[in-house]
């Protein structure tokens, strides 16, 4: 018999929200705007995952991230524009709007823990996600939410319930996810219409692999 669950942790980006199309064209903007040579929209699907500032590593030439000051200033450019754009093509994947439904009629909490900065985090899931209630929204934070794989946020979000971490179903797409849900005691759901492979996932520990958001239902109902 599978243990009875009572909450769930979503990643955001790549497992709640389709997001890579407004997050290349924001990034690729900064980098022209610096005179940076950029990137096609389906490789940022292996810059992103690991926070604004990681991603500015991955995104710029070496000589680039060498310099500070140059690394700091795509970096703003990048959050000003972003900060615009981010809603332009962004929106929940296919069959996430039925979950969060089956999620609220069986009674369980929901909760969302990204690498986004908070309060992006909290923008996106107000406007895009608006309908459902999460009890918790936990973004990067600097000196208070370290970014994952440390499971801080996640950590947080289990002790405001009150629950076991064995209680918690953590869903995300990336290695990163799954090395948090490891790090917190999560059960980890690696979750395919994100932004990594599902060999990714699967090597990083996921418990579970499921391909629509509907199958995830089946691990509560």
């Amino acid at each position: 018999m599978m243990k009875k669950f009572r909450g769930i942790i979503f990643d955001l980006d790549g497992t709640l929200i389709d997001s890579l199309a407004d997050i290349a064209d924001s990034a690729n903007s900064a980098l022209a705007s610096l005179n940076f040579p950029t990137h096609p929209v389906e490789n940022y699907q292996y810059f992103v995952g690991d926070g604004v500032k990681t991603l500015m590593d991955r995104i710029l030439p070496t000589e680039a991230v060498e310099d500070e000051a140059v690394m700091a200033e795509c970096l703003r450019r990048y959050s000003e524009i972003y900060a615009e754009n981010w809603a332009n093509k962004t929106r929940p994947y296919p069959g996430i709007p039925e979950l969060l439904d089956t999620i609220d009629r069986c009674g369980l909490k929901k909760a969302v823990f990204s690498n986004k900065p908070a309060q992006c985090t909290e923008r996106c899931v107000e406007l895009l996600l608006g309908n459902w209630t999460f009890d918790a929204v936990v973004g990067q934070k600097d000196g208070v939410i370290p970014k994952k794989p440390d499971p801080t946020g996640g950590i947080f979000i289990r002790d405001a319930w009150g629950f076991l971490s064995d209680e918690i179903l953590y869903v995300g797409d990336t290695s990163t996810d799954m090395q948090t849900a490891k790090n917190a005691g999560f059960y980890s759901v690696g979750v395919t219409w994100g932004f990594r492979p599902e060999e990714e996932l699967r090597e990083n520990g996921a418990r579970v692999i499921v391909h629509e958001p509907m199958e995830i239902s089946e691990l509560f109902q």
